[in-house]
């Protein structure tokens, strides 16, 4: 092309010139190139020198695959000067059309990189059809190069991007169970950052990238995997025309700013991942029901494959035998449809047995309904292993089980008394009537089941239930529960992990967010976890989860992403107290006396929230400049209304958030550590607090 000149330099057009002219001279002579070249002396450019022969010429280039394909070229009989001339991609080019064999060779070369990207689209899509979060996190582990971690989560984004709301919510429940166990936080921002960089590649093909991108940005930031900041830091290292920029700007303010944002972020998608189970269950009652109307059993097996989770087939199992014993003439029906199953491999043994094991833990609650069921039950069992679908160890089994679980009647009495006593704290979110309820109970030996039961009970229900079941724990905690009543309570639920698990898939992580959250919130010490942890099996499910616990806990900004784990869903028990906590400060700070703040603070009720009272009290004195608040901190502790345990809870929750903070109150370094100081002074901390200096390049 004639413009192609304006590319070279006048050395690269002179050489262009000799090759040329040598090329042509070279076609129409009868002598072979090489004979021909060394007998013409090849001009150098101006300044070089002469060249010589006996050099080989290499040119190397990337293939489309990704190898390394050298050609190598032996030219004889050029100058001295053949590597720098050879060099050249036009001459290179000159060169490869003279009839002088070459040699193709294939070398393994690879770069790194390039293979943990081909790795982990393997990774996302296994998991987009699973939905297990687990193997997922495992085979990342397993994949190691976790440097690389930042172009997963630009990878897992771009691939959700172009599908349907399902894998975004997938995507985004990923990225929070990922988070500090096998990606680390500055890897997840600077995923996040890659992505604002691609934003305008990625917005060629997906029209509306920069809406779903800005929602993906909201949804790490309510998740608390991305804090408020990295908006602010990266829009100012974005060119301000970027499409990156569009997508914090939208972010802010469509989502972030808007009231009940948190919410409104986390049903966009449907949430659809955190339902899983009921929809499961609400389709193999109703694919259930219809077999046993229609009788077809080769239907209702289609329709259990399509289902699409075979981990899951123990709830057909248990759902099709309470089916048989409430419908009398549903039994043959229910027998048939087993057997086949079983027969076909469609469910697994260990899957029946589990499904049998299920409806024996649930045989009294049946027999209030259905007189006969134990005895209908055991001609089923009878039934199953005659006709070899079901293995003939769980009639033993479950004979030593019954014998082994033979509970003293008071703890039945008990069991079945504090139900309804939880279901009303639910609906009442009266803390002070429960604690009258239990004590009225008069059993104290048996609060590790309540606290069983409690959490069993809430890890059902929504966010909401989750909430209160922790709030409770730590009023709990202050009023009749001693440490090891909670201990041995958690013990109790991690020893069952693997039974809670049957029911609710997401059962291992629920509970290790409970645990962390009671540590977080002064109900549990970090050592207790390790006590719990000794006292289970060791590569059982439960103590997995108290590994899980501790890294959640020791992860950074813990406190404040595990207040938030259950999305603060009581209402008045979170953020009502906040607002609460915030004016009566405020009023305080505007020339209140000390007296009637103490008094508001004892008026909320919430003894175990107070470290939120240190916080804002420590904010608002770096905002207002005023320091007084450190009288009110003072009189607090004087009076034990704020205990040094709170304290600390407090200075470490600020600690935490002095990057943010930073932004918007440039020494609030040196105002924390003056207070850190003070604070130290007076005995206000425990003797485990470091000192803000430690950590102040940071």
């Amino acid at each position: 092309m004639a413009s192609s000149e304006g590319f070279l330099t006048n050395e690269q057009r002179e050489m262009l010139k000799i090759a040329s002219q040598n090329v042509e001279v070279l076609s129409s002579s009868p002598k072979s190139p090489t004979s021909f070249l060394s007998e013409h002396h090849v001009k150098a450019p101006a300044g070089g020198k002469a060249p010589t022969a006996g050099i080989a010429a290499r040119h190397v280039r990337r293939s489309h695959s990704g190898k390394l394909v050298r050609r190598e070229a032996v030219v004889r009989a050029l100058g001295e000067n053949c590597l720098t001339l050879m060099a050249k991609p036009l001459l290179i080019a000159m060169t490869l059309t003279m009839t002088e064999p070459y040699q193709l060779v294939e070398s393994t070369v690879t770069d790194p990189l390039d293979e943990y990207k081909k790795a982990v689209v393997s990774i996302i899509e296994e998991y987009f059809s699973t939905g297990d979060v687990a193997v997922a996190a495992s085979d990342l582990k397993e994949l190691g190069s976790s440097q690389y971690h930042s172009y997963f989560i630009k990878r897992l984004v771009s691939i959700a991007l172009d599908r349907h709301d399902k894998e975004k919510e997938m995507a985004s429940v990923l990225l929070s169970s990922l988070y500090a166990d096998v990606i680390s936080p500055p890897q997840i921002k600077d995923g996040f950052f890659i992505l604002l960089e691609s934003a305008d590649d990625l917005a060629v093909d997906i029209p509306d990238a920069v809406d779903i991108l800005a929602l993906f940005l909201a949804r790490a930031v309510v998740d608390d995997i991305l804090p408020p900041a990295f908006c602010t830091r990266a829009k100012k290292a974005l060119p301000e025309s970027s499409k990156g920029v569009q997508v914090i700007q939208t972010a802010e303010k469509s989502y972030l700013s808007a009231p009940h944002h948190a919410e409104l972020v986390e049903r966009r998608w449907g949430g659809s991942t955190h339902i899983t189970v009921e929809e499961v269950k609400k389709k193999i009652a109703g694919l259930m029901r219809e077999y046993v109307e229609s009788g077809d059993t080769s239907e209702a097996c289609r329709c259990i494959r399509e289902l699409g989770v075979p981990f899951f087939h123990h709830e057909v199992v248990k759902r099709a035998l309470v089916l048989a014993m409430e419908i009398q003439t549903a039994e043959p029906l229910v027998i048939k449809l087993l057997k086949e199953a079983a027969e076909e491999g469609l469910i697994s043994s260990s899957q029946m047995v589990k499904g049998f094991s299920r409806l024996v833990e649930s045989l009294d609650d049946l027999a209030l309904d259905i007189p006969s069921a134990v005895s209908l039950f055991q001609s089923l069992v009878l039934e199953a292993t005659d006709g070899g679908w079901l293995d003939a160890s769980f009639l033993k089994s479950s004979n030593e089980d019954g014998d082994a679980q033979v509970e003293d009647e008071k703890v039945r009495r008990y069991k079945k008394e504090i139900v309804p006593i939880i279901h009303e704290y639910f609906l009442s979110d009266d803390i002070p009537e429960l604690i009258r309820s239990l004590e009225d109970l008069g059993v104290p030996q048996y609060n590790p089941l309540f606290l069983k039961k409690l959490i069993t009970l809430a890890m059902d229900r929504k966010n909401r239930e989750k909430e209160m079941a922790s709030v409770l724990l730590s009023a709990l905690h202050i009023e009749i529960f001693s440490t090891e009543d909670i201990v041995n309570g958690f013990i109790l639920l991690l020893e069952s992990a693997e039974d809670t698990e049957l029911d609710i898939l997401d059962a291992s992580n629920e509970l290790a967010l409970f645990l962390a959250r009671a540590v977080i919130d002064d109900v549990l010490a970090p050592l207790n976890l390790e006590e719990i942890g000794s006292k289970l099996p060791p590569n059982s499910s439960g103590s997995e989860t108290v590994r899980s616990a501790q890294s959640l806990t020791s992860a950074r900004h813990a406190g404040e992403r595990l207040l938030r784990c259950w999305g603060g869903g009581t209402g008045w028990a979170v953020e009502d107290a906040k607002d609460k906590i915030a004016k009566l400060l405020e009023e305080f700070e505007s020339g209140g006396v000390l007296s009637e703040a103490c008094q508001c603070i004892r008026d909320l009720g919430m003894p175990f929230f107070n470290h939120e009272v240190v916080k804002k009290a420590l904010v608002m004195a770096m905002e207002k400049k005023n320091d007084r608040m450190l009288d009110l901190l003072q009189e607090c502790f004087s009076e034990g209304l704020i205990t040094i345990n709170q304290m600390t809870k407090g200075f470490t929750r600020v600690k935490d958030g002095l990057d943010d903070l930073a932004l918007d109150i440039p020494n609030a370094r040196e105002k924390f550590s003056f207070y850190v100081d003070q604070a130290q002074e007076k005995g206000w901390l425990l003797p485990a607090f470091g000192s803000p200096a430690a950590d102040g390049s940071h």
